[in-house]
Formats: structure tokens, sequence, C-alpha cells
């Protein structure tokens, strides 16, 4: 196997190793076209010649078939202007044909048969034998030209056919490469966007805790505990998270792919969480509960956790919130509202995603979100996502 590749990276060394045996067979036979040379005398000039001249071209038929093919009709146009019968090396005409037939347009082959034709038609008919002789000479070797212009066209066809099928399977590798980086993207931020959110609400129930604690550490003492014990919890429950999410981008250990994550039935952990933070918090369930696809438990999971985030950072002290949760035919509706006087600013803090993260987890599901301060005071967010596959 080793030895064919070479072979076929140098193939006019292998033109050169089947041509010798040619040179040699037609050199043998050589005299028999000559009287004197077989009676002992040295072959002729001219003919040695003319064998050189139809064999040796041979070796660069590959590179150019077209030229081979010409300076091979040419030599033996001189022959039979020279009176000399076909010879064993005028066999390099069908060869030169093939390789037109196989490595050229289909003009050039024909070309090249009708001129082979012409060229064995010469000396059949000026030979001094019958016409019908000839003409079934002339039969005989026009089926044998018809044959190896089909094998050529044939080989060429197959070499184009080939040839667009590594073409073809290059493109598919190299689209494939790129749907896999187009996807490595789309998880990286997928990833960045999940790592928003869980740091932004841990850490801001992290912070509300930490300043709680900050001030009753003096005057209540179980007050500050609880806070502080609070702040540990959130931050266990923010690494664990952490490490699934990054664990995604470890190309050695994919396990994170394969935790579970969290959807609609984690919405009264997320309450009990802010609740312990210090924001009293109402959690209603409205319509008959449905069964919905994991990616959009977890869009509605971090709306909600988003909007939670934003009124612990911005309404202030001594707000409430209310968090309803709809199911409907079409989807399933979030609303949630506060009593705070800061959270105008949520829009757009310059912190982080905000309600651009929500805009975004809706939108992958052809939802809608609506945002906006409440008169009197307060802030809403209303959100509504249909109950269907991701919009890709």
């Amino acid at each position: 196997m080793k030895t064919l590749e070479r072979l076929r990276r140098h193939p006019r060394l292998v033109d050169l190793l089947w041509t010798l045996p040619l040179f040699a067979y037609a050199l043998v036979f050589m005299p028999t076209s000559l009287g004197p040379a077989a009676a002992g005398l040295p072959p002729d000039p001219f003919l040695l010649a003319m064998v050189f001249g139809l064999l040796t071209p041979l070796i660069w038929r590959r590179r150019w078939p077209r030229g081979v093919f010409a300076v091979i009709g040419l030599v033996s146009f001189a022959q039979w202007l020279a009176g000399v019968d076909p010879h064993v090396a005028n066999v390099s005409v069908l060869v030169a044909l093939y390789t037109v037939a196989s490595r050229s347009t289909l003009r050039w082959a024909l070309a090249a048969a009708a001129v082979s034709v012409f060229g064995f038609a010469l000396p059949a008919f000026d030979g001094g034998q019958s016409f019908k002789s000839a003409l079934n000479a002339m039969a005989t070797v026009t089926v044998f030209v018809v044959a190896i212009l089909i094998f050529g066209i044939y080989l060429r066809t197959r070499r184009a056919y080939l040839q667009s099928l590594e073409e073809r399977a290059l493109q598919a590798e190299q689209e494939r490469d790129t749907q896999v980086r187009m996807a490595m993207a789309a998880e990286r931020a997928r990833i960045a966007r999940e790592l928003h959110d869980v740091i932004a609400h841990n850490v801001s129930v992290m912070v509300v805790q930490a300043d709680g604690a900050a001030y009753a550490i003096d005057t209540d003492v179980e007050r500050a505990r609880n806070a502080l014990e609070t702040i540990s919890t959130t931050g266990r429950l923010a690494l664990g998270e952490m490490r699934r999410l990054l664990g995604v981008l470890r190309e050695s250990d994919d396990t994170g792919s394969y935790t579970p994550q969290p959807g609609v039935g984690q919405l009264g952990e997320l309450v009990e969480q802010v609740r312990e933070a210090g924001l009293p918090l109402e959690f209603t369930v409205e319509g008959e509960q449905k069964e919905l696809p994991q990616g959009l438990q977890l869009s509605v999971f971090r709306i909600v956790q988003e909007a939670l985030t934003n009124t612990l950072k911005h309404a202030g002290p001594g707000a409430s919130a209310s968090v309803r949760l709809r199911y409907e035919d079409g989807g399933v509706e979030i609303h949630v509202r506060d009593d705070g006087h800061g959270t105008a600013e949520a829009e757009n803090d310059g912190k982080g995603h905000g309600l651009a993260g929500m805009r975004e987890r809706a939108a992958l599901y052809g939802g809608t979100v609506r945002a906006r301060p409440v008169p009197g005071g307060g802030f809403e967010v209303a959100v509504r996502l249909p109950a269907g596959e991701a919009v890709r």
C-alpha cells in the first residue's frame, strides 16, 4: 500500500517504467521491418529514431496529453510519408488517444479519435491490399479506437465524480466544524447569561443579609446569626451552581451538562430565599399547571430570579413584592411587582444584563417583556412566554 502511494506521487516515473517494456519489445521486433537487419546488420537509424519518437513522449503524457498526442501523430505521419509499415511502437497512438480522452474535454477527445482513425486509414488503403480487406481492417481499428475513447471518457467522468465527492465531503466537514463552533459560542453565551443571573441574585441576597447582620449585631444577636447563616447557605448554593455551569466549559469533563437545570418547581425555594433575605413576598400560581419544556422552565425561573434581584437591589427598605405565575392555553404569564421607590433604575443600571437579559430569554421563545414604573411608587415586570420550542 505504501509503495502504491509513492508511485501515485510520481506519475512520470510510473509512465517511464511501463514504457520501458514497450521500448524493449519494439527494438526486438524492429528488424522484421527491414530485410537487411534480419541478416545481422544493425537496425536502420531512421527506424530507431522513429521508435524513440513514438514512445518517448509517453513519459509526459499526463502532463501534456494533447501535446504528446500531437507529437506522436506527427511522427506517425512522417513514418507513412517515409513508406515504413506500421510497427509495434505505433501502439503509442492508442495510448495517447486514451490519455486525451481521460484528461481533456469531450471535444478534444473526439478530435483525437478522428485523427487516429484517419492515421490508421492511410496505410490501410495505401498498402496494395484489396478495398474489402482494407475496409475490414479499418472497421477493426475503428472499434478499438471507439472502445478506447469510451473507456477514457468514462474514467474522466469517474475521476471528476470522485473529485466532486471529495469536495463535497470537505465542504460538509467544514460546515460541520462551523456549526460546532457556532454551537460552542452560543453555549458560552448561554453560560455567561446563566452566571450573571446566578451571581447577581445570590450576591444581592448576601449583600442584603450582610447589611442586616451589621445593623443588628449589637442589638439583636440572634437576628444577626440568622442573617450570617443565610449568607453562608446562599454562598454555598451560588458556588455549587457556578461549578455546575463552569463544568460545561471543561473539555475533559462534560458532567455539568447532565445536571438538572432549575425550573418552575424550584420557584418555591427561590421565594423562600428572598423572604429570608428580608423582603416580604407573596407568591401565587393561577390556572391549570402544565408540563412546560425544560428550556422554557429555565427561562421562567431566571426571569423571576432577575426581577426579584432587581427588587432587592433597587426597591429600598420597607418594600414588599408579589410574584404571580399564570398558566394559559397558549403559554405562561409572569408578573412581578413591588412597592419600592428605586426600581426605575433597574431598566439600565450599568451593572449587569438586567432587563436586557429578560428580553433575550423571552425573545428566544417568541415572548414579550413589559417593564415599567408603577404610578405612586414601585416597579412591575410583565412577561408572556408561548409554550413552544425555542425560536432558532
